[in-house]
């Protein structure tokens, strides 16, 4: 027995003194060398190609932190809240900044304050409530600094990302959250105007981000802007789901909103419910194949729309548009506001168990 316990003993004093030296040989290769490789530090395990850097991502906050301000809304005289936004564009007169359509909602006066503490009036030009952009203008004089734009078709799931903004207020004016991209093109339903639900393409991230956030810019590692922080997944059982707006997405419609125009949103000509909407469609005296289980249900046509003159009718189930799959009606908002008035598009879906295709020329939509 005791010899048992002699060995037992040698065994576990063998096991502690490997664990101990390899714990000294790590620690060595890893502050001798930031960029120390793994395959260089498991030289008695296995091969592997993957590289340890120092993330440090100070140099490229320096690039783009002037060019961040915080945006204060007032409503009749009264402060009603704040967000962020960035300058991406001077001219010869101006600086211009984009931002999220809810952060100057209803605003009757805007400021900007920038990273020097200087505050200055400003002007809301035009933007949109479903995209959630905005563009605002301040004098050229008063700006610090223009940002440097990146691409999206650049970033890499895993990519280190950064979120520069005034979370809650002044405060906190212009923190800096870091975080991984972790997922790209990302169709996010969200509420606009209360009761409508519309689908945004973001890029996902694991970044904090809070309400003041919103209208900030989302940086790469060079401290180029490639993502305008737009939302954040409210969610009990969901951390760290943070969202943002494509750069690319967003400069498509600054040209319109720099003119102060708005976006003229094309119209299909139909009154609708969505497949699962049962008490609606009780309502209009329409029935639905069981098997249906996605899409559209046209509830009425609207005389002389492009819906009017196509073969839809009340009761079919729209089920896509293009080669693109309609959903529900956050979808089909979707891919509708992709096209433009006076477009042509094919409308497939279903009679009763039969599919079928049908042109829609599509007109202005005036609400």
């Amino acid at each position: 027995m005791r010899e048992k316990i002699i060995n037992l003993v040698f065994v576990f004093f063998v096991f502690a003194l490997g664990a101990i030296s390899m714990y000294f040989v790590d620690s060595k290769l890893l502050s001798d060398n930031s960029t120390t490789t793994i395959k260089e530090i498991n030289k008695v395990t296995e091969n592997r190609n993957i590289t340890i850097t120092d993330n440090d991502i100070s140099e490229a906050v320096a690039n783009v932190y002037d060019s961040v301000v915080m945006i204060k809304n007032y409503q009749k005289n009264k402060y009603a809240g704040s967000g962020s936004g960035f300058v991406y564009k001077t001219d010869d007169k101006y600086g211009y900044i984009l931002t999220n359509y809810h952060v100057v909602k209803d605003a009757t006066k805007l400021s900007v304050l920038y990273s020097n503490e200087e505050e200055v009036s400003a002007e809301y030009l035009s933007g949109d409530e479903y995209l959630d952009l905005a563009v605002v203008r301040v004098s050229k004089n008063s700006v610090i600094k223009v940002a440097s734009l990146g691409k999206t078709s650049e970033l890499a799931l895993g990519d280190t990302v950064f979120a520069v903004g005034s979370p809650v207020g002044e405060e906190y004016y212009n923190s800096i959250t870091r975080g991984i991209v972790s997922g790209l093109n990302r169709k996010i339903t969200v509420s606009v105007q209360s009761t409508n639900d519309w689908v945004m393409k973001a890029i996902q991230i694991d970044a904090a981000i809070n309400p003041g956030n919103s209208g900030g810019p989302l940086v790469n590692g060079k401290g180029e802007v490639i993502g305008i922080n737009s939302m954040k997944l409210v969610d009990s059982s969901v951390e760290g789901m943070g969202f943002s707006i494509m750069i690319e997405d967003a400069l498509a419609y600054t040209d319109l909103f720099e003119k102060g125009k708005e976006i003229e949103r094309p119209l299909l000509g139909i009154t609708f419910a969505n497949v699962d909407e049962t008490r609606t469609l009780q309502r209009y005296s329409i029935t639905i194949d069981d098997n249906i289980d996605y899409g559209v249900v046209v509830i009425s046509v609207a005389s002389g729309s492009g819906a009017a003159n196509s073969d839809l009718r009340k009761g079919d189930v729209i089920v896509k548009i293009g080669n693109e799959k309609v959903d529900n009606y956050a979808y089909l908002k979707y891919i509708l506001y992709s096209y433009s008035v006076g477009d042509t598009i094919d409308v497939t879906y279903i009679r009763g168990t039969e599919e079928k295709t049908t042109k829609v020329t599509l007109t202005k939509n005036d609400d």
